[in-house]
């Protein structure tokens, strides 16, 4: 897979300024996950807040700025190039879906990556 490394300092960078939203799915489920997800991992020309090589997926937890009807259509235009160039799935959550709705947020990340990759569990 290639990666733009223009990108990896810029990577380095939100990992140490990651929002609290980010910070609680990371260290409260992702980092203990079954299967290895890296943290602002660089693919192609775009930065993955979450993403799990063999799941083949990318989490990405949106604030405010991608409500807006840019926002918005800048995010399928992301997604579309992950999934058609890499075949990456992309999952999106708000910050508040993280905040209230954290155990669903958790339970649709995992049976999406057994839906892709079933584990022993």
């Amino acid at each position: 897979m290639e990666r733009n490394p223009k990108l990896k300092e810029f990577s380095r960078q939100l990992r140490k300024e990651q929002t609290k939203e980010e910070a609680l799915l990371w260290y409260r489920f992702l980092s203990k996950y079954q299967l290895r997800f890296r943290r602002q991992y660089v693919i192609g020309n775009y930065i993955a807040d979450f993403y799990c090589h063999k799941a083949k997926l990318v989490i990405e937890i949106d604030g405010y700025d991608h409500f807006t009807p840019e926002g918005r259509q800048h995010d399928q235009l992301r997604s579309n190039q992950l999934y058609k160039k890499y075949g990456l799935r992309v999952l999106r959550f708000s910050n508040s879906d993280v905040d209230d709705h954290f155990e669903d947020v958790c339970r649709l990340i995992h049976e999406t990556v057994e839906s892709v990759n079933p584990m022993d569990t």
